[in-house]
Order: C-alpha cells, then structure tokens, then sequence
C-alpha cells in the first residue's frame, strides 16, 4: 500500500474547494481516505491566511511513515517550511514546437536559403 498525501475536491460546481488528505494511492480522488490534514480553498486571494490550512504535526507523522506527496501539495507544504521547497516544473520538451511546426519552419528555412543563393 503506498500513501499519498493529495488533495481531494469537493464544494459545488464552479466553486471548487479541496481537503488535503492522506489516503492510498488506489482509491478514487474524492472516495475514502485515512486522515483529512488540511484544506485548500482556491477562491481566496494568494495572501489570504485560510486559503492553506495545515495540521503541521500530522503532516510531519505522514511523511515520516513513508506517504509521498502530489505536485501540488508538495508546493503547499514547501510554502509552509515543512519540507524543502520543491523547484517550479521545467519541461522544454512540452514546450518545442510540434512536428507540423518544425516541418512548416524547416520549409521556410529552405526557401529563405534558396532566395538568398539567387539573390
């Protein structure tokens, strides 16, 4: 059984809210889980002091026993100091341009050759 520590929506439709929970990685986002840890509700400003709440002592237990967290509560919990900080995502490769984009530029690299060797 592996542990994560991920976030679980709830709220109505067009207002979301979420619970920070810990629960095994099989079950569904929103079905069962262990422990709720914390909220988040993304509704409120960035600056906002209820917009993460965190049970620190919990959370510190959790990982300790192993649970892993998602993406984003890992940046949540990084903002709180309770584990390091985790680097924003960098991925050059989603943003390449795509195959039709590079043969359209290749082509256009090619003509602009061809029209200056005339030229």
């Amino acid at each position: 059984m592996s542990l994560k520590i991920r976030l679980a929506r709830g709220g109505a439709k067009k207002r979301p809210y979420y619970s920070i929970v810990i629960a095994d990685s099989r079950s569904p986002r929103d079905g069962r889980f262990i422990e709720k840890l914390g909220t988040y509700n993304p509704m409120l400003d960035r600056e906002h002091a209820d917009r993460v709440t965190l049970k620190a002592e919990r959370v510190q237990h959790w990982l300790g026993v192993g649970a892993l967290p998602t993406d984003r509560v890992a940046r949540f919990l990084g903002d709180a100091r309770l584990i390091e900080k985790p680097p924003l995502p960098d991925n050059p490769i989603k943003a390449a341009p795509k195959a039709r984009a590079q043969e359209r530029a290749k082509a256009a690299a090619e003509a602009a050759g061809a029209a200056a060797g005339r030229g």
